[in-house]
């Protein structure tokens, strides 16, 4: 049994790791941010030999000479940050079926950190999504393309 399996959003790919990540860490590089679209990136680094596809083919963009961004070719979702000859790829949280599973333990890249990141748990926010507009919320739910957090015998589910 793996200890964590993910994917992307589609459900084209999906993975399994076969050991708990080491070292996860927020990344504020601007390569990261560029790579996920976002202020930074976390990141679960693994052994590759405990690293594996069990649907579907990564896609990658190699983001410099030395290193590359793995996703899915299907949906565009984020998956890998990689140095194709290092011993260990680094596998985004945010594609694991339970992110929760795997807390930052460090940040690197700090030169490119946005400035209001020390102050994101001052921002208000406890609100479910779409509760100003109930509507909106069943309206997503009844199409919801999504692949499911978890394992499925096919794709599309």
């Amino acid at each position: 049994m793996p200890v964590h399996a993910g994917g992307c959003q589609c459900g084209a790919v999906r993975f399994a790791l076969d050991e708990q990540p080491v070292n996860v860490h927020i990344c504020h590089c601007r390569m990261c941010q560029k790579a996920v679209g976002g202020p930074f990136a976390v990141i679960c680094p693994v052994q590759k030999t405990a690293f594996r596809v069990t649907r579907g083919a990564i896609a990658y963009f190699h983001s410099s000479d030395v290193a590359r961004r793995g996703f899915c070719g299907a949906c565009g979702t984020p998956l890998l940050f990689d140095y194709p000859d290092a011993a260990d790829v680094g596998v985004l949280v945010g594609a694991l079926d339970d992110p929760n599973r795997a807390p930052p333990e460090n940040q690197y890249g700090l030169e490119s950190r946005v400035g209001w990141f020390a102050t994101m748990a001052d921002v208000p926010g406890d609100l479910p999504t779409y509760s100003d507009d109930p509507e909106m919320l069943r309206r997503i739910s009844r199409s919801n393309h999504q692949h499911p957090d978890r394992d499925t015998e096919q794709w599309p589910p």
